[in-house]
């Protein structure tokens, strides 16, 4: 019963076991659904389902009916437009990052966008070239293609020819790892593995995006300065660019250098603008596209290409191009590239969908967003583009110019559209150093999370170092390395956090039933002899040791220590007793001599095995209490611990390896006559523990309680305290069954009580 008193409660209810509260409270017969129920569900077919299953696979017949025409239908044309401007300038940037002509980048813009109108659950994401993921494919790229004229042996046995061009080679390669790329994530989508982002922590893409912005940053100076640098893909590559770049410096093209710079800065400033001053202006300011309309007009006007030398998008072919057949040999070389492709664009579409579905609160389908992205790649790739994901600048245009649905998105790709089939000719003189200068404009948001280190570093120091190491993998190793060294690092993590727990003592604060770390309150109160544990994480094979040990700590002593030396000693007490040494009188046990001493051989001959039983001293006339003086030369530590309590509130699994160890640390406490008792464990665990034998005659299923206050409660009522006697300094004497519990006795008989005198 459950008493309110103001701001408080008042509870009355019998204090109860495991086992007791199963008594009263009989639980009810559950049909837990096998595997062969969920396979006739999922086979199971009806309208209702058949309708459901065709609004998952096409989310656009949910919201397309709905569409609000005259609210929506302009402000989605406003931010369609503007999208689609900045959808432009991406993709001819991006392309460099996959060292391919800037021009396929339009195909990365275009395709992809389509495909996820119709499939896509998120309402404001822009589809098209990541940076990001532009730098991974990139690499793949550079180590599949040759660095001159000659055909790579890595196509030899496939459909190209050895009289390809290297643009055309490069081309295919990042069409190729695209197709197998979007293969892998419809794949994931269909077999419903979208969970797999999960073990992509927010630490981690932070960290990765980074490092990748670093990547960027140095694959971009090339074009900003006008150098050759050769490609490098191996660990360190990005050290031995930046080399390449600094040992060239001299050769740098003044031109490209102040337009990049004087782009570069622009940019910046107007952003920054656009970020701060967000709430006054209508819609951000267009400043990629107005950099790019003039740059391209001063390119053109002064004819920069003749008279500077410098590097211009060039000759920009109208329409599309036939569809390319994905090389085999790519598909072997490059599957583990492409998984990591795959997860990471997937990240990041994801992470940012979650965003603007909270936001606006409309829900997502993870799975569904696999299967839209594999099919967006799978479809762009096959028509000459390279992967595609998510901006979170472009993304960000769409929903600040009043983006509502997809339709934005289909405008946005029109605008592309145009682009490649009719006005594409006009950016031919555009610097390719105007577009470096645009991608890393758009590496601001990425770079910044440099300031976030400290941030996180008081929220969480495991987060913090998988960032910092991620970022360091990523820039050491490369992109595809890093990724995997990465989640590995975060795996890792997640072993130390549940290997290494921060176990704890507690203690009861306020005389209530709340029970915390002794260590943050000054006023608690400890039942004397009785300790109370508590374990934070899973116990499991790998930190059972780390457990014991972190006991062991926490009470002060060695069980398996106490015991083998009480056994030692009963043995010589058996002896003494044996020889009439120890005589037994109305006032008592005298010993009749002053020394009694075992050989040391006699000693050594003792089997551990024999130590290690538990203690019976049935064949005695008395008692023993080992926390008193004993006989003669007899020594054996003395503890004042009768109760230990393992709050096991917090264990969420056993492994079949960590019980036998739990069972061994039980085992070793309860055979010097402490009890243990085991509370706030669900139901699902102690079944568990039937079902592989846990329980015998000394460990028995008696020991687990609901709460820690039922336990307490339990021992007090067990040894027949007061519940106000929480003092460690006051004796306590209470008499249970035909036996008498004393702290201060010795030896003692079965049947009265006598202190232990030494004849002399």
């Amino acid at each position: 019963m459950i008493e309110p008193i103001g701001n408080q409660y008042v509870v009355a209810r019998p204090v109860y076991s495991a086992n007791a509260f199963g008594e009263d409270h009989k639980k009810k017969q559950r049909h837990h659904k096998t595997l062969l129920d969920h396979l006739k569900k999922l086979c199971r077919c009806s309208a209702q389902r058949a309708k459901k299953i065709a609004f998952s696979s096409f989310p656009i017949a949910s919201w397309l009916p709905a569409y609000r025409i005259k609210e929506w239908l302009l402000s989605d044309i406003v931010s369609g437009i503007s999208t689609g401007l900045v959808a432009v300038l991406q993709g001819l940037a991006f392309a460099l990052l996959v060292t391919i002509p800037p021009g396929y980048g339009l195909y990365a813009a275009f395709f992809p966008v389509i495909i996820y109108f119709f499939l896509g659950t998120s309402r404001h994401i822009s589809v098209g070239p990541f940076p990001v993921l532009s730098m991974m494919v990139g690499a793949v790229v550079v180590r599949l293609t040759p660095t001159d004229s000659a055909a790579d042996s890595t196509f030899a046995n496939s459909s190209m020819t050895n009289d390809s061009s290297i643009d055309e080679q490069k081309v295919i390669v990042a069409a190729t790892v695209t197709i197998l790329s979007g293969i892998i994530q419809l794949a994931d989508g269909v077999l419903r593995l979208g969970f797999v982002v999960i073990y992509l922590s927010e630490s981690l893409i932070s960290g990765f995006t980074t490092a990748a912005a670093i990547h960027v940053l140095v694959s971009q100076l090339k074009f900003m300065f006008q150098l050759t640098v050769p490609a490098h893909t191996d660990p360190f590559s990005l050290f031995k660019v930046l080399e390449s770049v600094f040992s060239q410096i001299e050769k740098t093209n003044i031109a490209d250098l102040v337009t990049s710079l004087v782009i570069l800065v622009v940019v910046f400033v107007v952003k920054e603008i656009n970020q701060r001053y967000k709430a006054k202006l209508p819609v951000p300011i267009p400043i990629e596209l107005i950099v790019t309309v003039i740059a391209t007009g001063v390119s053109y006007g002064f004819d920069f290409k003749r008279r500077f030398n410098v590097a211009v998008i060039g000759e920009m072919k109208p329409g599309f191009q036939a569809p390319i057949t994905p090389s085999r040999q790519t598909f072997q070389d490059t599957i583990g590239d492409c998984f990591g492709i795959a997860i990471v664009g997937f990240a990041v579409a994801f992470s940012v969908a979650s965003v603007y579905s909270l936001k606006y609160d409309y829900p997502i389908d993870g799975n569904q967003e696999l299967i839209a992205m594999g099919a967006g790649n799978i479809f762009g790739g096959s028509f000459r583009g390279f992967a595609a994901s998510t901006s979170l600048s472009r993304s960000g245009v769409q929903e600040s110019t009043g983006g509502k649905t997809q339709i934005a998105g289909l405008i946005s790709a029109i605008i592309v559209l145009i682009v490649i089939v009719a006005i594409g000719f006009l950016l031919e003189p555009l610097q390719k150093s105007v577009l470096a200068a645009l991608a890393l404009g758009n590496l601001k948001g990425m770079l910044m999370q440099f300031v976030e280190i400290r941030r996180l570093w008081r929220k969480d120091k495991y987060d913090c170092l998988i960032w910092v190491m991620t970022f360091i993998f990523a820039v050491v190793l490369g992109l595809g390395l890093g990724l995997a060294a990465s989640v590995a690092f975060q795996l890792l993590t997640i072993v130390f956090r549940t290997q290494f727990p921060k176990c704890s003592m507690l203690a009861n604060v306020g005389r209530s039933n709340i029970y915390k770390n002794r260590k943050d309150y000054s006023e608690i109160y400890e039942p004397e002899g009785v300790k109370i544990f508590r374990c934070p994480s899973p116990i499991y094979f790998a930190n059972i040791s780390f457990f014991k040990q972190k006991l062991i700590d926490a009470v002060g002593f060695r069980p398996l220590r106490i015991l083998r030396k009480r056994n030692k000693a009963l043995k010589k007490i058996r002896k003494l007793q044996k020889k009439g040494l120890l005589q037994v009188t109305p006032k008592g046990f005298i010993c009749t001599v002053d020394g009694f001493k075992d050989s040391d051989e006699e000693l050594d001959n003792d089997k551990i095995e024999e130590l290690d039983q538990p203690i019976n001293t049935k064949d005695l006339p008395f008692q023993i209490d080992w926390n008193a003086n004993l006989p003669l030369n007899i020594v054996v530590p003395k503890i004042n611990l009768h109760s230990l309590i393992l709050d096991f509130s917090a264990v969420s699994f056993l492994d079949v390896s960590s019980m036998r160890g739990l069972k061994t640390i039980l085992q070793e406490f309860i055979r010097i006559q402490v009890d243990v008792y085991i509370v706030g464990t669900d139901d699902d665990f102690i079944e568990k523990l039937k079902r592989c034998e846990f329980f015998d005659d000394e460990v028995k299923d008696s020991i687990f309680f609901l709460t820690i206050h039922d336990a307490v409660l339990h021992i007090l009522m067990k040894k027949d305290y007061s519940t106000s006697k929480f003092n460690p300094s006051q004796e306590v004497e209470a008499k249970l069954d035909d036996f008498t519990i004393n702290t201060n006795g010795g030896l003692r008989n079965r049947e009265c009580q006598v202190p232990i005198e030494t004849k002399f």
